[in-house]
């Protein structure tokens, strides 16, 4: 009776090791379970970044307004009639 107990017991110890540390193991699946919510969150800020993009094209094609807001921001553009004011900040206050 008593090998009996210890072969099952040595089994049973066998089985847990291969249950927790083994490369199929619990904690390789938790370490894989993690990676892939991680990369879920990647590909959530990737999507929203090309909807953003998407649209961006689709107003350059559709008119003038997107591309006349892109050279009156990135170039500094303005139309003919307009002034164009520039405020300055300075680092040191003015003396009176």
């Amino acid at each position: 009776m008593k090998p009996i107990v210890i072969t099952l017991v040595a089994l049973l110890l066998l089985l847990q090791y291969e249950l927790w540390f083994a490369p199929r193991g619990v904690i390789m699946a938790y370490r894989l379970h993690r990676a892939l919510a991680e990369q879920s969150a990647v590909n959530t800020g990737l999507k929203e970044r090309n909807a953003v993009l998407v649209a961006d094209i689709h107003d350059l094609k559709s008119g003038n307004e997107a591309i006349e807001e892109r050279a009156r921001h990135d170039l500094g553009m303005i139309k003919s009639g307009e002034v164009f004011y520039q405020i300055v900040h300075s680092s040191d206050p003015i003396l009176p």
